[in-house]
């Protein structure tokens, strides 16, 4: 069947794009297309719509047959309900590994399970965990048969893809690591006996499943558990489950966030406590944050100081929650440690760990048993405190810094901490707890200058905010990856700003004209409206005469006004590397100074239009340490302040665009704004020393971009580098501009933003 045959026999000219997208030659498909299809559109965006068809395209085009595809169709609107689109390139890169292996018969049971699969790990993390599982077993049974390489496919791994739904239903992620480690162990140059192990037919196999299998599954009390949350505590956060046995590190602990309550995906009984009440107790905890606690501003305290705080903070929930169900507090307490008062020797190890977890036994507990004379001191004046109501956290922080400094040690700084029966499971990490100083643009902050001296010294200090960056050769993120540090940058003389506008006096003039066209106009009256902000007389008027006559009255008496002008955002993100101190061929200014006369004149412009922006710029050295310098903030006025900070720019190190994009993005994204723009002036190819792949930060800064279109920001990068063809365009496509004569940037830089914002 063609495809030319194929679009006529649609109706609907939206169908036969979309069969023309997928481009099937399988009869089999034709029949079933229709039906997938309205299930897709019902279930996927426009852009998760397009990347399912150009999935089951590529399934279709592999020599496997039609059952993938088929099986793709049917499964993945269901699957990206409960998953989400974003779980579609980790799937399809597991796809393309078994493809380009031997193991292309897997293909088809490992889709055929996906959507059983899927609701049962209920998130996207579980899954990658599992596709992490299946790509092992396959590269470790794969050609291994007798020594004999590149010729025997995985005998175990289509086996397990079949296996998988009814193994979720019996073990954690945990439990399905160990077994299938198992297998791989003691079955890897076994075929047949492989295939029977994971296919659940031998003894072994299903003895060892027995053995992994333990505690109360996350999967199995889920609605349970959004029951009690909703019914006892009227909360319908939602349930993201985590493994604990990847991070053998540091074990993952509970905690919350905007995409939901994170939970593991397995608690077993202990203590006398079943592993369902550890999952109520958990959730107990983490709705008693959401209720109670308040943010407060981390750079005000040290870290042993906020490690403090937090477990000050954490009893106050307990007492709280436990004021309102009583039964709680056996609950807590069974499964609170006890630590004994010697168990810990301070002459040799950091026992701040071992004392704050006595002093939380001793605020829960009064029958904790301990002497020290300083827990007995704390435990009454917090019970003195709660005694008085609620309280609040910034109450308890302050009896914590006080705890804090009267039994401060100097080996509480030793590199050896006593963790013995301190930790406490059933309290979530406290990340909400703390808030840091990330925006200078609360709204009284610059009418205050007291404020806004203080507020400028926590900047300088603020700790470094991570993000991640794209392996290309991988295709995965490699999380946590950057670290960037955030000042606001020092100032120098306002005059020397203003000096460069006189210099450009004649540009500003022409441009001035440009900008009024531009301005905001007056408001635009709306009328025949049922609802609005006045009354429209005239229709009024004849809306009665029609009443009094006996007609039927036009009920749109009414109208509105709306503003005929812009609503536009503007960041503007400078490139402050080495390479902008080169001087200019033919002039004797170089690149650095006659970005910041265009940055000024930009500035100006935008200031004139009355568009909030902001300027932002950056530069690295190594991945350790990206700096990202604020010289001025949405809601700070064009003025001396910001001309000082901008007169002190300099130019120095390296340019890792990815980390700067995200993180100029994560302040234009909450400007309420219909329209978002990004703005990059840069002179160079992204690049820092620690990068031997110069196509490593070139593909994160693509990936950043595309991220940013997702968010619903638009980048526009200007180049001033005259080799910049060869790889801008894989950057930002075709939102771009180079910049040959670099003399003519003042002058084009502002036309150029009017241009895209008119």
């Amino acid at each position: 069947m063609s495809t030319t045959d194929t679009d006529t026999e649609y109706q609907h000219p939206l169908m036969a794009a979309y069969w023309t997208q997928l481009n099937s030659g399988f009869p089999s498909v034709r029949a079933v297309f229709e039906d997938a299809m309205a299930e897709a559109l019902a279930a996927l965006t426009r852009e998760g719509l397009s990347a399912y068809l150009d999935a089951a395209h590529f399934l279709g085009r592999m020599g496997r047959g039609d059952e993938p595809i088929l099986a793709f169709l049917e499964v993945w609107p269901s699957v990206a309900r409960v998953l989400g689109e974003d779980a579609l390139p980790p799937v399809m890169q597991a796809i393309h590994a078994m493809h380009r292996s031997p193991n292309g018969k897997a293909i088809a049971p490992f889709i055929q399970t996906l959507a059983p699969v899927a609701r049962r790990l209920h998130a996207l993390e579980p899954l990658e965990r599992y596709l992490d599982i299946a790509l092992d077993l396959m590269v470790r049974t794969t050609g291994s048969i007798h020594g004999h390489h590149t010729t025997f496919p995985s005998p175990g791994l289509p086996a397990f893809f079949e296996q998988a739904p009814f193994l979720f239903t019996q073990l954690s992620m945990e439990g399905v690591r160990n077994w299938v480690e198992y297998g791989i162990r003691n079955y890897r140059i076994h075929p047949q006996r492989q295939e029977e192990y994971f296919a659940l037919k031998s003894a072994d196999s299903r003895a060892v499943l027995q053995r992994e299998r333990h505690g109360v599954l996350f999967a199995d009390v889920e609605r349970r558990l959004d029951l009690y949350l909703r019914g006892l505590w009227q909360d319908a956060e939602q349930l993201v489950p985590y493994s604990t046995a990847f991070d053998t590190l540091r074990k993952p602990i509970p905690y919350y966030d905007r995409l939901g309550m994170r939970v593991p995906d397995v608690f077993d009984s202990r203590d006398g406590v079943k592993g369902i009440d550890r999952y109520r107790a958990v959730l107990a905890h983490m709705v008693g944050h959401r209720r109670w606690s308040t943010p407060i501003i981390a750079d005000n305290y040290s870290p042993l100081q906020r490690l403090g705080v937090e477990f000050f903070e954490d009893c106050r929930i307990d007492t709280l929650l436990c004021r309102e169900y009583p039964g709680l507090r056996d609950v807590f307490l069974r499964l609170h440690p006890h630590p004994g008062e010697a168990d810990c020797d301070p002459d040799t190890t950091s026992c701040l760990r071992h004392r704050l977890t006595m002093l939380s036994r001793a605020l829960l507990d009064d029958a904790h048993g301990y002497a020290n004379p300083h827990i007995l001191e704390f435990a009454r004046r917090f019970r003195e405190i709660m005694a008085h109501g609620a309280s609040n956290t910034r109450e308890i922080a302050d009896l914590a810094l006080s705890f804090s400094a009267r039994t401060r040690l100097q080996s509480d700084q030793f590199a050896r901490v006593h963790f013995d029966d301190t930790v406490i499971d059933y309290r979530d990490d406290n990340r909400h707890l703390w808030q840091y100083i990330e925006d200078s643009d609360d709204e009284d902050f610059f009418d205050d200058p007291d404020k806004q001296q203080k507020k400028e010294s926590e900047v300088q200090s603020l700790p470094p905010r991570h993000y991640p960056e794209w392996d290309y050769s991988s295709q995965t993120y490699r999380p946590d990856w950057v670290s960037l540090y955030e000042h606001l940058h020092p100032s120098g003389n306002p005059a020397d700003i203003d000096r460069l506008l006189d210099k450009h006096t004649a540009l500003a003039k022409r441009l001035k004209r440009m900008l009024d066209l531009l301005k905001p106009q007056d408001k635009v009256r709306i009328r025949y409206q049922e609802e609005g902000s006045e009354l429209d007389l005239d229709v009024a008027v004849r809306s009665l005469i029609d009443f009094m006559s006996g007609a039927t009255p036009d009920p749109r008496i009414n109208m509105s006004h709306r503003t005929s002008g812009r609503n536009i955002a503007v960041s503007l993100l400078l490139d402050l590397s080495e390479s902008l101190n080169e001087n200019v061929a033919g002039a004797d200014q170089t690149v650095f100074e006659l970005s910041q006369e265009a940055v000024s004149l930009l500035a100006w412009a935008i200031e004139h239009l009355g568009d909030p922006f902001a300027i932002g710029g950056f530069h690295s050295n190594t991945r350790h340490d990206v700096r990202y310098l604020h010289i001025k903030g949405y809601r700070e006025s064009w003025g001396d302040t910001v001309k000082a900070r901008l007169a002190a720019m300099q130019a120095g190190w390296s340019t890792r665009m990815g980390a700067a994009l995200r993180h100029a993005a994560h302040y234009l994204d909450g400007q309420k704004a219909d329209k978002k723009l990004l703005l990059v002036l840069t002179d160079g190819r992204p690049a820092d020393v620690d990068v031997g792949d110069e196509r490593l930060l070139i593909e994160d800064a693509r990936r950043a971009v595309r991220e940013l279109g997702q968010q619903g920001i638009f980048t526009f990068c200007i180049n001033l580098d005259p080799k910049a063809d060869d790889y801008v365009a894989d950057i930002f496509g075709r939102q771009y501009t180079v910049v040959d004569n670099v003399q003519r940037l003042p002058e084009k830089l502002p036309a150029l933003f009017m241009a895209l914002t008119k």
